[in-house]
């Protein structure tokens, strides 16, 4: 009876936590998309928009690692020092391509609607399995090739539907490729770098995020962004600083809910829920933004789906063959 309960209770743990998740994931979207190209707000400054929130966490990260060197024995945070400058050599290349992904996703989401977003951003498993065999020179499995093959054929009809439509919004679409391209990149020199923080994604966040604060100042500057802050009409209205730091607030409880997702799950079920929550996410923009989408838009959306989510399985699957293999060398060396 009792094992039952244990099992019964890490299921509805499970479910709070990819509930969590989901709200906080569509939240966070929808919070950005109001802040980037709102007439609530109506501030043309995507990249002052990502600063900010980049300053948010960077301010969240350095009280929770104030607090854990006081109370040790309440709140545990990894012990680093982002303003030494070894560390700052080993960390800003990996830092240059995490604010080139953020500001690149909050472009495009800025001029793409909340619907499309998803199939704009849907490249990056296929950069991922390109870049896995330039840098790392890792092949992958033919069925995982088909995958990628089915993905851009998904992400090309969903351009082309938007076209038709006449919403399609080529910056929007190139930032989101660039997003895609440089998650990509980020997620494979993520591996190469964590060994020097001891394994710890929350002190890489906290560094990241110290570094992209000083890193985004003169891509202000050269986009004149200064400019438009300087002159912007609510600038000194607690509305506007009051959604601008719950954008904030969303951007660094979305990293820490991943994360926690992976914890009490496994790094597929996190792509599965992903993928799930990205067909929730579609549908509901497009019942709250009352955007009306031709079957063959639709179609789109279910073939990137489907092919993200087989190649998940796939991945899966390779990796649990190759661990028995080895499994099997070593029984019998």
């Amino acid at each position: 009876m009792s094992s039952d309960e244990s099992l019964l209770s890490k299921y509805i743990n499970i479910t709070i936590v990819v509930a969590v998740y989901w709200v906080t994931s569509i939240l966070t979207v929808f919070v950005n998309k109001t802040l980037l190209s709102s007439d609530t707000v109506n501030l043309d400054a995507p990249l002052f928009v990502t600063w900010f929130q980049c300053i948010v966490s960077a301010v969240i990260c350095t009280v929770l690692s104030g607090l854990s060197r006081w109370y040790p024995n309440y709140i545990t945070f990894p012990k680093g020092h982002p303003y030494n400058l070894e560390t700052a050599k080993k960390i800003l290349p990996l830092s240059i391509l995490f604010t080139a992904m953020i500001a690149s996703n909050n472009l495009c989401l800025k001029y793409v609607g909340v619907a499309f977003y998803y199939i704009g951003r849907s490249l990056t498993t296929v950069f991922n399995v390109l870049f896995t065999y330039a840098i790392l020179g890792q092949k992958t499995s033919t069925g995982c090739i088909v995958c990628c093959g089915v993905i851009i054929m998904g992400f090309w009809l969903g351009v082309d539907q938007e076209n038709v439509a006449g919403s399609l919004s080529i910056l929007g679409t190139f930032f989101g490729v660039v997003g895609s391209l440089t998650l990509s990149l980020y997620s494979i020199y993520t591996k190469r770098i964590l060994p020097f923080v001891n394994q710890e994604i929350w002190l890489l966040s906290y560094y990241n995020n110290i570094y992209s604060i000083v890193l985004f100042l003169p891509l202000m500057l050269i986009s004149g962004e200064h400019i438009v802050v300087y002159n912007y009409d609510k600038l000194y209205e607690p509305f506007f600083w009051l959604a601008i730091t719950i954008g904030g607030l969303c951007g660094f409880a979305i990293g820490y809910v991943t994360a926690l997702q992976i914890k009490v799950t496994s790094p597929l079920t996190h792509n599965i829920s992903g993928t799930a929550k990205a067909c929730a996410q579609t549908v509901l923009a497009s019942y709250w933004f009352h955007e009306h989408k031709s079957v063959l838009w639709w179609t789109s959306n279910v073939i990137v789906l489907g092919g993200s989510a087989a190649y998940a399985r796939i991945k899966q699957m390779d990796m649990e063959k190759v661990h028995t293999e080895h499994k099997y060398e070593q029984l019998k060396v």
